[in-house]
Formats: structure tokens, sequence, C-alpha cells
């Protein structure tokens, strides 16, 4: 069988393949009400098409533990019961079509209250209609057109742990057997994990172990309230790419080990995101050196994702021991049915919705 189409088990679940779909931001959540952060008709259309193409594991999109914690002010939130409600009806779906459902909670940090990518991207001021004040470990900007964040303090720290908590235990009300954190891309616990942007001096910053103290404390209240049978993973960008002062490889590697320990079943490498202006060396599978290191070093199961569009090489990922599983992105935005046709390539079997048995 092909290496793509095998299962995989982590605790008690079982994913039917190895194809996952990244989670990606569709910034189309309402702004205000009683709608703000709630999954509308578009979100369902989207998870349901790659549900229907034989996708695995779909993990939805960035998930705020609170209104100051998302990205733009059209993310998705979980942070009171009816975002729930309407969670709840699309991991229904997935169901239906076999396809497991997980979610990623995450804070955006200093890099919140942002515009929708295709109006700009750029920060929306806390004086503006749909803005606020960001917040990260120490008052250092993103970028020169970014706002100084407000320092949090150790009790606003505990209070945003409890968030993480609260969204997991809101995940699982919601229909979801997998919950990642976000800790990649330079929100909000990827800036407390790097020296280019903590610079506390208390137990939150300065050492290795105190600058990962507070993704351990989100790691260790979602553990609590989530399932024991159920995986939890964690997304991580393993290097800064930076040459001096940033998160790198090596960190990673000993960031895994912890996390491993600390209960957590899968590492989801990827990179960057915490350091504006810098030039990565983008091209295809860029990032899966850094999840196969992880892999062989400390034997924690891992994710690879960046430029991996064509089965061939998602399949000599996996047959080469480099990842347990491959999350596509933008290559699903393109080709909801990409399972199925890979499926075909290489003699493996996926779910087809009855509706489409014509197709096969």
């Amino acid at each position: 069988m092909s290496s793509l189409f095998e299962p995989y088990t982590l605790r008690s679940l079982t994913v039917p393949n190895r194809v996952w779909m990244a989670p990606m931001c569709q910034y189309s959540a309402e702004v205000f009400g009683p709608n703000a952060g709630v999954a509308n008709d578009w979100h369902f259309a989207h998870y349901a098409a790659r549900a229907a193409g034989g996708t695995g594991l779909i993990l939805v999109e960035a998930t705020a533990v609170s209104p100051e914690g998302r990205i733009s002010p059209y993310d998705l939130g979980i942070w009171n019961d009816t975002q729930v409600e309407a969670l709840r009806r699309i991991t229904g779906f997935l169901k239906s079509q076999g396809t497991v459902a997980g979610i990623q909670i995450a804070h955006a940090g200093r890099k919140a209250s942002t515009d929708r990518p295709w109006e700009g991207g750029a920060p929306v001021g806390r004086d503006e209609a749909n803005g606020w004040q960001p917040v990260g470990p120490s008052p250092v900007a993103f970028a020169e057109d970014h706002p100084v964040p407000d320092e949090l303090s150790a009790d606003r720290i505990k209070e945003i742990v409890g968030q993480f908590a609260d969204g997991a235990r809101r995940a699982l009300e919601a229909g979801f057997e997998v919950v990642e954190v976000h800790g990649a891309h330079g929100y909000l616990i990827g800036e407390f994990l790097s020296p280019h942007s903590n610079h506390r001096t208390d137990e939150y910053g300065g050492s290795f172990e105190n600058r990962t103290r507070f993704a351990i404390e989100v790691v260790d209240a979602m553990r609590a309230v989530w399932p024991e049978e159920l995986p939890l993973f964690f997304r991580i960008s393993a290097t800064d790419w930076l040459d001096e002062n940033g998160w790198t490889a090596d960190d990673t590697v000993r960031f895994a080990r912890l996390l491993k320990a600390h209960g957590v079943d899968l590492l989801d490498v990827s990179t960057g995101g915490n350091a504006s202006g810098v030039r990565i060396p983008t091209g295809p599978g860029y990032q899966v050196p850094f999840a196969a290191r992880v892999k062989a070093e400390t034997g924690l199961p891992v994710a690879a994702v960046g430029m991996i569009t064509e089965p061939g090489q998602a399949e000599k990922i996996l047959a080469n021991g480099e990842a347990d599983a491959v999350l596509l992105g933008r290559e699903l935005l393109r080709n909801p049915y990409w399972a199925r046709q890979a499926a075909r390539e290489f003699g493996g079997d996926v779910h087809v919705p009855d509706q489409y048995h014509r197709s096969v």
C-alpha cells in the first residue's frame, strides 16, 4: 500500500490516511454582534469540500481563545457557546465523510488586529472601528508599521492559559477529535519562545526554560481538559530564520523532547513568521528537513508542511521516514480532491461520497 494511504493511529484515534489539511485562516467571520467569530456557510462549504475530496484529517483554521487573540477582526473564535454550536455543524459533516476533525487553538499576540490579506493586511489601529490594542511578552513591535504591544503581566498570562484550556474544552464540545496548539508563525506562544520577541526578565523570559514556560503551561492546561484517548498537536516554527538572537532548529529539537514529556502527540513543523523582513529560502518541501530532524532525534511523531504539492513528492517524504503525515495548504485550496487524485495515482483507497460514485 502507498504510504500516503496507510491509516495512522495516535492514542485511540485512527486517521484513515496521511493526507491532512493544514490550518489556513479564511478571514470570513462576522466582526460584531452575537455572531462575531462564528463559523458560517463559507466555512462549512470550504471544509466540507475537502472532506468530500478524501482528506484524512482537517485542521480548522487558527481559532482565537478571546476577541483580542484574533489575527483579524474576521477570525473564528472559540470563546463562547454560539461559536461551539456553529462548529458542531462542520465537525458533524466531516465525520460523515470519514474525515477526522481537528482544530487549531490560537492567540495572535502582537500580530493581532490586522486587516484581511486581500485588503492589505495592515494593522487596524486601536482607535479604528474594528481595532484593538495587541498584547505580547514584551513591548516590542512586530514591524515598523505595527503598534507596540502591551506587555502581559504574570496574572494576564495565567488568564490566557485558562482561555486556552477553555478553548480546548469547547473544541471537545464542538465535536473535534484533535486539538492543536498554535505555537508558530510569530503569534503569542511563538513570541514567548523566541529571544527575538521575548525580552522579559521574569520567570517567562531569559533562559530557554523560562521562554518555554508559557507554552508548557498552555499544553498542560489543555491536556488536563482534553481526553486521554485523543491526541494533542503543537505547531512550531522550527526556526526564525535569523542569524542570531532567534529561535533555532536546535531549540526546536530540545523543545520537542519537552513537549513529548508533557503529553503532546505530534509536532506540526513549520518555520518563520516571527521576524519581519527576513528572506526565507523557499522551495518544494523546504521545511521537511526540520520535521525529519525532530522525528529522527526525538521520536516524536511529526507532520511536514511547506510547498508539498505533488503526490509523488508527498509519497517520498513518508516512504523515506521524514514525516508521519503531510499537511497540505495552498494545494488543497487549489484542488479539494487532491487525495482522491493521489489515490488513483498510487492505488490507494479513500472515501468517495455515494453521490459521486460516477466519478470513480
